[in-house]
C-alpha cells in the first residue's frame, strides 16, 4: 500500500517537473522567437529607411539640378529682356535726339518767318495808308464831279438816281428775263432727266400683268340642258341664288353660258363660285344652294386674307393691322376704268419704293404709303364719303404712320403734300393709272377730254388755234406772232397749265408746247 502511495507521488511529481520544464523550454523558445522577430523587423525597416534616405538624396538631386536649371533659364531670358528694353531705349533716345534737333530747326524757322511777317505786316500797312489816302482822294474828286453835273443838268441827287435807275431797268428787263427763262429751262431740264432717270429705274424693276374687269361675270355650262336644272320648277333654284348672293342670273340663248351681272365684284364671285360648285356638284335645289353659298362666302372671305397677306408679303412692308390687311384683300376685287385696284395699289408701293430708295428716303414706309393710299376705296360703296376721306379715317383708326397719312390725303390733289413720300406717291400713282394698257376709257370721255383740252387753251389771250394730241397727253398751242413776242410764250404755256390743271382730272402728265411763228411773204412782179 505505502509503495503504492509512494509511486503515485512520484507520478505526479514527475508529472509536475516535466511539465514546468515544458513550460519553461516553451518560454524560452517563444522568447528567441519573438528576439529573431524583432530582430528580423529591425533589421527591414533600418532596410527601409536607408531606401528612404537614399530615394531622398536621389531626388534632392534631381529637385536642386531642375532647380538650376530654371534659374539658368531665367536668367537667360532676363539677359534677353534686359537686351530688348537696352536696345529699345536707344532706339526711342535718338528718336527724341532726332525730335529735339527737327523741333530746334522748325523753331529757327518761324523764327525767321516771324521777321519776314512783320517786315511784310510793316510793307502792307505803308501800303494801305497809302490807298486809304488815294481812296479819300479819289472820292473827294468824284463828289465834286457830281456836284457840278447836277448844276449842270439842273437836277437834284434823287432825280439823277431815279433817271439812272430806269434806264438799268429797262436794259436788265431783257437780260433778266433771258436769264429766268434760260435758268428755269435748265432747272426743268435737269429735273426731268433725274425724274425719268429714277422712274425708268423704279418701271424696269417692276412689270404688272394688264386686267379688265367688268361688272358681270360668265360662268361656262357643260351643256344647254343646265340652264333648265338652273332655273329650277317655275324658278325657284334661280330666285334662291339671286336671293341668297344679291346678283342677277341672266339666262337667255348663248349657248352654254350664264351671266352673272352685279356691281358688286365680291357678291358677283361668291355666286359665281356658287354656280360652279352647284353645277360640278349636280344637286341644285333651294337647300343645296344655301348650303353652298353660304360654304362658298367662307371660301371667298378666306380668299380676300390670303390677297391681303400675299400683297403685304409681296412688298415687304412689315407688320401690318388684320384689318387691313383683308381690306387689302378687298382691293382685289374692285376697279378703277378696268384697272385692278389691289395690283395698282402693289404698283404704286413699288414704284414709290424704288423712287424712295434712290432720294434717300425712307423705301419701307413709302411703300406702305403707296399699298394704303386707295384703302378706303375697299369700302368707299358701303361708307358714305370719298375714298380719300375714308382712306384717312382708316389710317387714323389703325394708327399709320404719319407719311401714310400724307400720302392718302394728297395723292389726288386735293391737299399739298407736306412730306416727300406724298409726293412720291402721287407720282407713282399717276405712273401705274397712265402707263399703257393700264385703264379702259370709254370713246366719249376721250373725246370730252380732247375737247376741253382744246377748248380751254384757245381761250387764252393770244392764242390762234390749239390742237390735242397724243391722246390728249400733249396740246400744241399756235399763238398771234403780232400779239405775242418770245418772251410772252412762257407766260402763256404757264397759264394753260394752271388752267387745265384747275378745270380737268385726268391721268398722268400733260405737255403744253406753245408754237410762235413769224412768216415773211412778198410777191415779185
Amino acid at each position: 500500500m505505502l509503495f503504492a502511495a509512494i509511486s503515485v507521488v512520484e507520478v505526479v511529481i514527475s508529472s509536475v517537473l516535466a511539465l514546468a520544464i515544458g513550460v519553461l523550454v516553451g518560454f524560452i523558445l517563444r522568447v528567441r522567437v519573438v528576439e529573431k522577430g524583432f530582430q528580423t523587423a529591425k533589421n527591414k525597416s533600418q532596410g527601409i529607411i536607408d531606401n528612404a534616405t537614399s530615394q531622398a538624396e536621389r531626388i534632392k538631386k534631381e529637385r536642386l539640378l531642375e532647380a538650376k536649371q530654371e534659374i539658368f533659364i531665367l536668367n537667360q531670358a532676363n539677359d534677353k529682356l534686359l537686351k530688348e528694353k537696352k536696345e529699345d531705349h536707344l532706339v526711342r533716345e535718338n528718336k527724341m535726339h532726332q525730335r529735339d534737333e527737327l523741333l530746334e530747326r522748325r523753331s529757327s524757322n518761324l523764327d525767321r518767318r516771324e521777321v519776314n511777317l512783320d517786315r511784310k505786316e510793316e510793307i502792307l500797312d505803308n501800303r494801305k495808308s497809302a490807298i486809304d489816302e488815294k481812296n479819300y482822294e479819289l472820292e473827294k474828286i468824284i463828289n465834286e464831279q457830281n456836284t457840278k453835273l447836277l448844276e449842270i443838268a439842273n437836277l437834284s441827287e434823287q432825280d439823277a438816281r431815279d433817271i439812272i435807275m430806269k434806264r438799268v431797268e429797262v436794259d436788265m428787263a431783257e437780260e433778266i428775263d433771258r436769264y429766268l427763262r434760260d435758268e428755269e429751262e435748265q432747272a426743268k431740264s435737269d429735273a426731268q432727266k433725274r425724274s425719268r432717270e429714277i422712274i425708268s429705274d423704279a418701271i424696269q424693276k417692276y412689270a404688272q400683268d394688264v386686267t379688265a374687269e367688268t361688272t358681270v361675270s360668265v360662268v361656262t355650262l357643260p351643256n344647254d340642258e343646265m340652264k333648265g336644272r338652273i332655273i329650277g320648277r317655275e324658278g325657284r333654284n334661280i330666285r334662291a341664288i339671286e336671293a341668297l348672293t344679291g346678283v342677277d342670273l341672266i339666262v337667255d340663248d348663248t349657248p352654254e353660258a350664264v351671266v352673272l351681272s352685279g356691281f358688286d365684284p365680291i357678291r358677283r364671285e361668291i355666286a359665281k363660285k356658287a354656280l360652279e360648285t352647284l353645277i360640278s356638284d349636280g344637286r341644285i335645289h333651294p337647300a343645296r344652294i344655301e348650303e353652298i353659298v353660304e360654304k362658298t362666302r367662307v371660301e371667298v372671305d378666306q380668299f380676300i386674307r390670303d390677297k391681303g397677306d400675299e400683297a403685304v408679303f409681296e412688298t415687304g412692308i412689315g407688320k401690318i393691322h388684320p384689318d387691313l390687311t383683308k381690306l387689302l384683300g378687298r382691293l382685289n376685287f374692285r376697279t378703277s376704268y378696268g384697272q385692278n385696284a389691289l395690283k395698282h395699289s402693289i404698283e404704286t408701293a413699288f414704284l414709290a419704293g424704288k423712287m424712295a430708295a434712290e432720294l434717300g428716303e425712307n423705301e419701307i414706309i413709302a411703300k406702305r404709303a403707296g399699298l394704303l393710299h386707295d384703302i378706303g376705296k375697299a369700302v368707299d360703296h358701303e361708307v358714305e364719303g370719298s375714298h380719300v376721306e375714308i382712306g384717312i379715317a382708316l389710317a387714323k383708326k389703325y394708327r399709320e404712320h404719319p407719311a401714310v397719312l400724307d400720302a392718302i390725303q394728297s395723292h389726288h390733289g386735293d391737299h399739298e403734300a407736306t412730306t416727300i413720300i406724298g409726293v412720291l406717291v402721287a407720282a407713282a400713282d399717276a405712273l401705274s393709272a397712265a402707263r399703257p394698257g393700264a385703264r379702259s376709257e370709254s370713246l366719249e370721255n376721250y373725246i370730252n377730254r380732247l375737247s376741253q383740252l382744246e377748248e380751254i387753251s384757245s381761250q387764252v389771250k393770244g392764242v390762234e388755234s390749239a390742237f390735242a394730241i397724243q391722246a390728249g397727253r400733249e396740246v400744241r398751242v399756235i399763238v398771234k406772232p403780232n400779239e405775242v413776242d418770245d418772251a410772252k410764250t412762257h407766260v402763256i404755256a404757264k397759264e394753260i397749265k394752271e388752267q387745265i390743271e384747275e378745270k380737268l382730272s385726268y391721268p398722268g402728265t400733260i405737255k403744253i408746247t406753245v408754237i410762235r411763228e413769224t412768216r415773211a411773204q412778198n410777191i415779185a412782179k
